[in-house]
């Protein structure tokens, strides 16, 4: 079995020499399988729009980052709020506004798209349709004529909407609308709901490109296929295969048997498209079930990979595979970051993933090749019935983890939690397997640091391509995997795809370790806010990303928020902008020391991921506030309202 984490294409690369690190035209990387189309990498300059703020993360390329210089680490001081605008009841907002047209778009919390007067917070329009929209963003589109659009993921439908008027668009699909469902191969399971997910999709040129989600939860689930619609008419231009059809590229990595009925490998929070080389770079989720494979042995491309896709044909230029048969749900939940680095005196593109184990991994973002070298090392094996885990998987070197790995001691249990606690969590710790990272799931328990909730998430990394600086925010919240056989046998043996009377089927109920204070089990800092140069890999700081009210109340400051969900931005004037919902706290730091110049105390969490633009010469802030944020902070008071506050400096 070819355990190897990265695959190309029988044909590979056609050729690379290098002039000034960058590779010539001429070598123009070669599409997997068929297909004549090519990337030009003369046109991977990174010259990309960080003045406006038109799609999910600031645009395409997903940078986190403004040009705008107006707000300065001298003046940031003088923030002050310029117009709040008020959610409604419903899902506190984590949406990132997108402003575009001359208004701004952002969900209400019954679920319609509001526009605003982007300096005003003024409404001009709200979408009439209720439900579920994608939760994190919509993408903006202006055609030849003028013509503007946002389009949108609605109650599992694809839909269009007239940017200008806040109408959807009749003529796109059929009757408005188009059934992601209606392009899953033959045979696959079929949800009996529309497929939803809070992942927005990007657009490139005039192509809508969304990633369907894991239609269960589930031994057999939908396939999460990557499929891409044409903005005007909603027709299917083409799709791509996570889990590879029989007889596909990566076929090998999955038992034959059943294949369509293999689910998961979704990319159920963000992706990437460089627009100068329309190269879409998609990081992809864990297989089903996600803390067993005893059913699906192999690597299973192209689950937990950055893979990326020539975004005009669907074909796959390159990809990499950072967890083989993963068994601790360490989806790849980041939209990878693109930037040009140097290194040995040459120029080079890089994209750069962060992982939820911690890791940081950077490629050449034309051909691939790793840009420090990647290590394949043993891990320890599984004693479950059944299961067959790799025996080695990829680490990065040079690049030092931004999150704690390794084995949970005693020494590390939280000193904030009561005497009993202590006591319970003492024993859980040396009764479980605990051999460090990617120690397989078990039946007496298995710990898993910085677990599948922790490291890195959706919208919690940024760039600032001028300086060559990474950041990422992380959390730590260990996680116990203890697996239970399930009760139904038969019946779970039904439905598991590649299932033979010897397997026995478990699930495993979710232990974040959280105490009865409401803290988690590991010892502060419960997060962090890491900072690379990217031309060495090195780290510039590793610093607690905010506080904890809970700690707070027993006088303890400086332990990084619990679970944040803020994403940070940076911008060419050297600020860093994050919010943290553990002490629903909105900062402002150095971004190169990670010193706090100005904080704003929320009345709520903020999730997401604010957004930074200009109107009339005058430079604003928005951000999404409301909710508990993901675990509840014991001792808060009650949450606000949700809304969008934004700030700016004050008028002269």
């Amino acid at each position: 079995m070819d355990r190897s984490p990265r695959f190309f294409s029988d044909r590979l690369i056609a050729a690379r020499p290098l002039i000034g690190g960058v590779l010539a035209a001429a070598a123009a990387v070669m599409l997997s399988g068929s297909g004549a189309a090519q990337v030009n990498p003369a046109a991977a300059k990174g010259n990309f729009d960080f003045t406006g703020w038109d799609a999910y993360l600031g645009g395409s390329d997903s940078s986190q980052y403004s040009s705008l210089t107006q707000i300065t680490p001298a003046n940031v001081k003088n923030l002050q709020v310029a117009w709040t605008f008020e959610a409604g009841p419903g899902q506190p907002p984590h949406f990132n506004p997108t402003v575009a047209g001359g208004r701004m778009y952002l969900v209400s919390g019954d679920g319609k798209i509001v526009a605003l007067d982007p300096a005003t917070g003024t409404q001009i329009w709200k979408s009439t349709e209720a439900g579920r929209v994608s939760g994190r963003g919509v993408n903006y589109w202006r055609g030849a004529n003028g013509e503007e659009r946002l389009m949108m993921l609605k109650d599992g439908y694809i839909r269009a909407l007239d940017a200008k008027t806040g109408q959807f668009i009749a003529g796109f699909g059929k009757d408005g609308k188009v059934d992601l469902r209606d392009s899953l191969p033959p045979g696959s399971v079929m949800p009996a709901r529309p497929l939803m997910t809070d992942n927005p999709g990007r657009i490139f040129q005039d192509t809508y490109i969304v990633s369907l989600p894991a239609g269960a939860y589930e031994y057999a689930s939908a396939p999460a296929d990557i499929q891409a619609y044409d903005v005007h008419t909603g027709a299917l231009k083409w799709v791509f295969h996570v889990v590879p059809r029989v007889g596909e590229f990566g076929s090998d990595t999955w038992p034959e048997k059943d294949r369509e009925k293999f689910g998961g490998v979704h990319n159920w929070s963000e992706f990437t498209i460089d627009p100068e080389t329309g190269i879409a770079y998609i990081p992809t989720g864990t297989a089903r079930y996600d803390f067993y494979g005893g059913n699906r042995p192999g690597n299973n491309l192209f689950a937990n990979s950055l893979i990326a896709l020539d975004a005009r044909t669907g074909k796959r230029l390159w990809h990499f595979q950072m967890i083989h048969h993963d068994l601790w749900d360490f989806d790849v939940p980041n939209a990878p970051k693109l930037m040009t680095i140097t290194k040995g005196g040459r120029k080079i593109p890089v994209v750069i993933q962060a992982t939820k184990h911690g890791f940081v991994f950077v490629f050449n973002r034309l051909t691939g090749d790793p840009i420090w070298p990647i290590e394949e090392r043993p891990v320890p094996a599984s004693d479950l019935p059944g299961e067959q885990a790799s025996p080695t998987q990829p680490f990065p070197t040079v690049i030092q983890p931004f999150a704690r790995q390794g084995r949970m001691t005693v020494d590390d249990i939280n000193p904030y939690i009561s005497a009993e606690d202590k006591a319970k969590l003492r024993d859980k710790i040396l009764g479980s397997r605990n051999e460090g990272l990617f120690t397989p799931p078990s039946v007496r328990g298995t710990i898993s640091w910085p677990g599948h909730n922790g490291g890195a998430n959706f919208g919690t990394s940024a760039v600032d391509p001028g300086r060559q600086r990474f950041f990422v925010v992380s959390r730590e919240i260990p996680v116990v995997i203890k697996m239970n056989p399930e009760n139904d046998q038969a019946k779970t043996l039904a439905a598991m795809p590649n299932s033979n009377p010897g397997l026995v089927t478990y699930k495993s109920p979710v232990d974040f370790m959280i105490q009865s204070n409401g803290m988690v089990g590991v010892k502060p800092p419960w997060s962090f806010l890491t900072a690379y140069d990217m031309n060495s890999g090195k780290i510039i700081y590793r610093i607690p990303d905010g506080d904890s009210i809970p700690a707070q109340q027993q006088g303890v400051d400086n332990t990084g928020s619990q679970a944040p969900r803020g994403g940070p931005v940076a911008t060419a004037s050297g600020l860093l902008f994050v919010g943290t919902a553990g002490d629903r706290t909105f900062r402002a730091r150095d971004s190169a020391t990670g010193k706090v110049l100005w904080s704003y105390k929320l009345d709520a969490a903020t999730e997401g991921v604010p957004a930074v633009y200009s109107v009339g010469g005058r430079q604003y802030i928005t951000l999404p506030v409301g909710g508990e944020g993901l675990f509840n902070q014991k001792g808060a008071p009650p949450p606000g309202s949700g809304k969008y506050i934004t700030f700016a400096l004050p008028r002269h």
